[in-house]
């Protein structure tokens, strides 16, 4: 088996930075004289090569990068071909689409040293596992105060719909739980979890001003429900709304932009059917549920999101990067004030694109399963 190598290019040459992004000064890009690069004109180099599953990665700002593995272990990748397990990662129900799941940095890191995680949690009511957000603070390149935020329960042995990404907006932690396989139960139901996008305060506490504070019976961390797998989940820097996409089944799988309260329809609404052929439901729209921005028929099977800033791909600022776990390619999602008008692949036949973040150099870098950690050149 090749032995996983960090290339000596510029991954790990960023001046060190905050990576998170400051919305303060974002306006919306002009389109009026736009011209957009196109994906033909794309490369990629190789930064880091690696076999398995790199589910996410996030930048840290002394010019090393921070990787979740599926299988549990945490990796610290820094330059001269250095990869560190990092210790003190909790246990995870690795079990089908379980696993570690996604990483995220307090957005006043390092001042607030501390680390998020979700994962599969296999402690908790019932057997299995189900998804869990908790933080730690990275001390060495091991995991010191270890502390679960929020644990969605009961737990299931069903191997699929965990979600779930983690992101940032106004000091809050959003994050998703799919709907782990009981779609006629969970995500309709808010007294249940799954199914759901959540929001806390940084320190786990709930914020007074959640849509079901207060409401008998109701989860309180729930953000938006009616969602079936979220694993795409970033906040627009040029508008601060939270946006996030989520698996259909066969089609149907959605982007969404998230609002406090908003049922997204699962699964009484949807563009996609069942795995079988057979229809879920005649239903693509009822009042009081949300319609997509935009979907996709047939499934992409989505996987990460980031938008696209800076000047590094001409014209793309504001877009999208949307990566496809079964077609495997990046897919480059055209926006213009708002709405989706055009789309087209990138690094098609790589291998399944598991995340992707706009690094600290102003390159979007992207997880490929059997590849590892690529960038994108134009």
């Amino acid at each position: 088996m090749r032995q996983p190598a960090v290339l000596v290019l510029s991954l790990f040459l960023f001046a060190a930075c905050n990576t998170t992004v400051d919305t303060t000064n974002y306006a919306a890009p002009d389109r009026s004289n736009d011209f957009r690069l196109a994906g033909k004109n794309i490369t990629h180099d190789t930064l880091f090569y690696f076999e398995d599953i790199i589910w996410g990665f996030t930048f840290l700002p002394d010019q090393s990068v921070l990787a979740t593995v599926k299988d549990g272990r945490l990796l610290h990748l820094t330059g001269g071909d250095v990869m560190t397990s990092v210790s003190g990662v909790p246990q995870v129900y690795d079990n089908g689409q379980g696993g570690l799941l996604d990483v995220s940095l307090h957005p006043d890191y390092p001042e607030e040293n501390w680390i998020y995680l979700t994962y599969s949690d296999p402690e908790g009511e019932g057997d299995g596992g189900n998804t869990t957000l908790a933080r730690a603070r990275l001390v060495e390149d091991r995991l010191e105060d270890f502390e679960k935020l929020y644990q969605g329960s009961p737990n299931t042995s069903k191997p699929y719909h965990f979600g779930s990404r983690i992101a940032w907006k106004d000091g809050q932690v959003y994050f998703g739980i799919g709907d782990r396989g009981d779609r006629d139960i969970n995500p309709q139901d808010t007294t249940r979890d799954g199914g759901k996008i959540y929001r806390l305060n940084a320190d786990g506490s709930i914020p007074a001003d959640n849509p079901f504070v207060g409401v008998a019976g109701a989860r309180e961390a729930i953000y938006s429900y009616g969602h079936r797998n979220p694993q795409g989940l970033a906040t627009n820097p040029f508008t601060n709304e939270v946006w996030e996409h989520e698996h259909g089944p066969r089609g149907g799988d959605e982007i969404n932009i998230i609002e406090a309260g908003k049922n997204y329809g699962w699964p009484v609404i949807t563009y996609g059917i069942n795995y079988s052929g057979t229809q879920i439901t005649d239903q693509v729209s009822k009042p009081g549920m949300e319609q997509p921005l935009h979907y996709w028929v047939p499934s992409i099977a989505p996987s990460g999101m980031a938008f696209v800033t800076g000047e590094q791909y001409g014209g793309w600022e504001g877009d999208l990067l949307v990566g496809s776990l079964k077609f495997a390619y990046l897919k480059h999602v055209m926006l213009d004030e708002g709405k989706v008008v055009g789309e087209e692949k990138l690094l098609d036949g790589l291998g399944r694109l598991r995340d992707v973040r706009m690094g600290p150099d102003g390159y979007a870098y992207a997880s490929v399963e059997g590849t590892g950690l690529v960038r994108l050149l134009p």
